[in-house]
């Protein structure tokens, strides 16, 4: 599967719309990782919980997005676009979309 954030693939043509795909994540973060990250907003630095966890989240996101579009009998996902939101009380909650329109090549 060719993933794109472009709206074509160089040097392949589509031949087939299948439709628009997405793929979605919702995580929470666990208190650790909270707690970790308050270190970190007051002594400075990286949140590598925090980071660690949109990564994956990100991976899964694409990961659901690419069997779908699989399951449309899809080449490609093209102009794809990934999306982060916090949700929940006190934004414990990580929302991670990818979208792409699911394609046929030639």
């Amino acid at each position: 599967m060719i993933l794109s954030t472009t709206p074509s693939i160089e040097g392949r043509t589509i031949s087939e719309y299948k439709g628009v795909v997405f793929g979605e994540v919702i995580s929470g973060v666990n208190f650790f990782s909270d707690f970790k990250a308050s270190i970190r907003n007051i002594v400075g630095g990286r949140s590598g919980s925090y980071e660690n966890e949109l990564i994956k989240a990100r991976t899964q996101a694409i990961d659901e997005m690419t069997d779908r579009a699989a399951g449309l009998g899809a080449d490609a996902v093209v102009g794809i676009d990934i999306d982060y939101e916090v949700l929940g009380e006190n934004n414990g909650m990580l929302m991670v979309t990818a979208s792409g329109t699911a394609v046929k090549l030639l």
